[in-house]
């Protein structure tokens, strides 16, 4: 299989996935794909991790391992990828860009490849769902992940060879990030291993997990609401 044919392939299922819109998916894409809609998540993540540490020197540590995901994602998508291979978003490409549906005349204006929307959220859902070990957080997670990578698909920001790489690159990252707190950690605390059912094997109250999980439930129907009655632009 040559270039080409990957291209093609590429822009057939962003032509599949971009072509079926309406006015309120186009709200709601914008809305869900926007990182402050996704601030109450970030402070609930926190709140559970603030809960279920006893020392801030603990809790600094997920917090700085939480910001290295996020560093190393943009860095190197950011600063390193992107400018590198130079592809043009969908949006952008002259051979491509009246043949897809761009939504508020949104194009971006650095470079597609390779998304670091699917990177950042990925590195952040693999690392704690790893480092809570719970199967409808990490469930609810990695939806949440794959949610922001389908509306950078619809918006046309991207084609899906970014998404799948920036996943891939996310999971290394996430799961790299993590081995490197457990590394810290096993200096810091002795190990320990929770056997309840009121608790995560990794010691997270369930009904902390619980908040972070009612909390991204509320987001997606708040989500809805402010698409259902948003001014289209």
């Amino acid at each position: 299989m040559d270039l080409q044919t990957i291209i093609d392939i590429d822009r057939q299922l962003l032509g599949i996935i971009n072509g079926n819109h309406n006015m309120f998916l186009d709200k709601l894409m914008l809305t869900l794909t926007s990182g402050v809609t996704w601030i109450p998540l970030y402070v609930a993540l926190l709140y559970m991790v603030v809960k279920n540490k006893e020392t801030m020197g603990q809790i600094a540590l997920i917090m700085a391992c939480s910001a290295l995901c996020f560093f190393l994602t943009e860095f190197v998508t950011e600063g390193l990828v992107k400018p590198a291979v130079a592809r043009p978003r969908p949006g952008n490409d002259p051979e491509w860009m009246y043949m897809v549906h761009v939504v508020s005349e949104k194009r971006g204006l650095d470079y597609s490849f390779f998304s670091a929307h699917a990177a950042n959220t990925f590195g952040i859902a693999v690392f704690f769902c790893l480092l809570v070990r719970n199967s409808v957080f990490s469930w609810m997670m990695v939806t949440w992940s794959l949610i922001n990578c389908y509306t950078r698909l619809y918006l046309a920001m991207h084609y899906p060879s970014d998404i799948f790489v920036g996943l891939a690159f996310g999971a290394v990252v996430g799961m790299l990030v993590y081995l490197i707190y457990q590394g810290i950690n096993r200096l810091s605390s002795p190990k320990q291993h929770f056997v309840s059912s009121q608790y995560t094997s990794t010691g997270y109250s369930l009904a902390d997990v619980d908040v972070v999980v009612c909390v991204l439930v509320f987001t997606y129907l708040a989500a809805i609401i402010i698409s259902l009655t948003m001014q289209y632009h």
